[in-house]
């Protein structure tokens, strides 16, 4: 076959010669489109320009407006770096650089020295001296042997090195700009001046291999745009990040902190614990409703229970294990879905008794590596707000159809929007059946249809055990996080061997879905930090209001307007310290208080309280009585409003 075709995104059909590239397609389109070419996609599949097609195929041409345009600037941004660094220190060794360029480059280098700030500075110019060239990209296929010589030449003996990692079979690629050549699989951009922007970001230290056996190599990291004003706004947006970051508001606003003496377990403040709290009590509060029950399974099993379910095998390094007095092996609670099964097993279950809707908020521990631990978001000690339903299949929809109903009225009372969902399909290695899994899936799919939304697929990205409907939330700072997710279990309840006796008296297995909305509260409370940058609604903040007396004379009456508050199960504190009333409002802002209730001669005369928002604003027109301010506020909390 000397010709093939390929289908363009509207639809058209081009006819082209075998081994034509992909920038040989943009050019068949038209030259605008070739010339502001990044990239392709064929087939879905993120490629080089200079990757020839051999099939026919869907193929898309990728530019800076693409989502994943700026992946392969930044891509390409780390090749030109490392060109600079070896042009200023030439005797340097060239490692590799970072697989995912969704936001950042990264490169790591074999040198005597740490990098400095000043270097940086001298890299930095180097890399836009480079860029000003104008050199093009050109990707060359080698053997392993043309590969490992020229590296050896170059005196690179980690690149040598790193050629073992390349699986036999697999294509061997060069891509080289002006005089540099370096390892890579790609893609990169036609020519360097598509790099538009860079910046410098920092500089580490980072064992080679990640081990700590190993040299310590230097690593710089930085990032790319196609343009100085993209560049100057995902800085901004950097800046503000590091405002947000939740591990530092988690110690400005006394809500937590961490310790190396606890890796990956977090000490709850006071504060914390009022939202921790509120948080699962709100979750609480929505369970009868939503027909659930509470319950509690042990922090301890056997191994045999998680051989059983499958997490022995799919995650034994994953969790913490030790041995009992009789030499018995027991594994500590990583996951509450094989003490749910258990629970069901307990009793003989009918038709009559499902769906049965178990939740629990019990700590789980994982021995996530200590590499990754980050503040609340990568945890060894968490707990979920977490749920198994077990139900007769042909209620599957309806179930999946509450959750939707639940999931939309928590996000509405926390105040998320910008929700896109999605479909996680099996992955290469699963339990069960493939074709119960695309039963499976398709009933998913049509769930997420039915209930309104458009819906993506995550390919190949489910858990072992059961495809997933994954909530994805877009902060603040248009990062997207996975929230809610809802499974379709396709092996615990064989593996279990779970039953329930239907309407014609035979015993059938039910259906199982894994359900959680904020999934970990302690991964929720860091994401939800860094959305409201600590200024939580009303009825979740850890401390609700602040009563400010304006001099001594008035403790005495802040004091009982306090206890009023927390009479009435509000989360209120009296500040009487001897310092000037503007200094109190500043801290009390700071401190992200909703409101604040300043008594003076007038209050205490009249028994009044004079509500202050935030940010300066007043609340009410005027004061209010206390007796009737405290109705209202109490109201409102309950009602999840922020007027009062």
């Amino acid at each position: 076959m000397s010709q093939i075709q390929v289908r363009l995104p509207d639809g058209r059909l081009l006819e082209v010669p075998v081994g034509t590239t992909v920038l040989g397609v943009a050019e068949r389109i038209g030259p605008g489109l070739a010339r502001a070419a990044l990239a392709g996609r064929v087939d879905g599949r993120l490629v080089d320009l200079r990757v020839p097609l051999q099939a026919d195929a869907a193929i898309e041409i990728v530019t800076a407006r693409d989502p994943q345009g700026g992946s392969v600037i930044r891509h390409s941004a780390e090749h030109v770096m490392a060109d600079a660094v070896k042009r200023l220190f030439p005797a340097v060794q060239i490692d590799v650089g970072r697989t995912d360029h969704a936001e950042k480059f990264q490169y790591d280098f074999l040198i005597d020295r740490p990098f400095t700030p000043d270097d940086l500075v001298r890299i930095e110019d180097e890399m836009r001296s480079i860029v000003a060239e104008h050199a093009s990209f050109e990707r060359r296929v080698v053997s392993r042997a043309e590969a490992k010589a020229l590296f050896e030449s170059m005196g690179e003996t980690l690149k040598v090195a790193r050629l073992a990692d390349i699986p036999e079979g697999d294509d061997i690629t060069l891509f080289a700009h002006g005089g540099f050549v370096d390892l890579c699989r790609g893609p990169h951009v036609q020519r360097a001046d598509q790099i538009g922007a860079v910046k410098l970001l920092d500089a580490a230290g980072a064992y080679w291999k990640g081990d700590e056996s190993n040299p310590m190599l230097q690593r710089i990291y930085g990032t790319a745009f196609a343009s100085k004003k993209e560049l100057d706004e995902h800085l901004a947006r950097i800046e503000e990040a590091k405002r947000r970051d939740h591990r530092r508001l988690g110690v400005e606003l006394d809500l937590f902190h961490i310790e190396a003496l606890a890796p990956g377990s977090p000490f709850y403040h006071p504060k914390g614990m009022a939202l921790y709290n509120g948080l699962v009590d709100y979750m609480r509060s929505l369970y009868p409703r939503y027909g659930y029950q509470e319950v509690m399974t042990p922090q301890l099993f056997r191994a045999d229970l998680f051989k059983t379910s499958g997490h022995y095998f799919e995650f034994h390094d994953d969790m913490f294990w030790f041995e009992g007095d009789e030499g018995e092996e027991l594994g500590v609670k990583a996951m509450n879905c094989p003490g749910h099964c258990r629970l069901y097993q307990s009793a003989k279950r009918s038709y009559r008794d499902l769906p049965i809707r178990f939740a629990e908020f019990s700590r789980l521990h994982r021995n996530e590596r200590s590499g990754t631990l980050t503040g609340l978001s990568r945890v060894r000690a968490m707990a979920q707000d977490d749920a198994h339903i077990y139900c007769e299949p042909d209620a599957v929809p309806a179930e999946i159809a509450r959750f939707f109903a639940m999931t939309a009225e928590v996000y509405r009372d926390l105040g998320l929007s910008g929700v896109k969902v999605s479909v996680s399909t099996r992955p290469e290695r699963f339990l069960g059946e493939a074709a119960d899994w695309d039963v499976a899936e398709q009933a998913l799919i049509d769930c997420v249809k039915n209930a309104g939304f458009e819906c993506g697929i995550k390919k190949g990205e489910a858990a072992f055990y059961a495809p997933k409907v994954e909530f994805d939330f877009q902060d603040v700072l248009g990062r997207a996080w996975t929230l809610s997710t809802i499974q379709v279990d396709m092996a615990a309840p064989t593996r279990f061997g779970l039953a329930y006796v239907g309407r014609d008296g035979q015993e059938h297995r039910p259906a199982m879905l894994h359900r959680a909305i904020l999934g970990s509260l302690e991964r929720f409370i860091a994401i939800y930090l860094e959305h409201t940058a600590g200024d939580f609604p009303l009825w979740l903040a850890p401390v609700q209001a602040v009563v400010l007396p304006i001099t001594d004379r008035h403790a005495d009456y802040a004091a009982q307007v306090g206890t009023a508050l927390q009479a009435a199960g509000l989360r209120a504190e009296c500040d009487v310290r001897n310092e000037k009333l503007n200094l109190k409002i500043r801290e009390a802002e700071l401190q992200k208080i909703p409101l604040m209730l300043v008594v003076g001669d007038q209050e205490v005369a009249n028994g009044t309280v004079t509500p202050r928002r935030r940010h300066g604003t007043k609340d009410a027109a005027e004061s209010v009585a206390l007796d009737a301010f405290v109705l209202k506020l109490s109201a409102a909390v309950a009602e999840r409003r922020e007027s009062i």
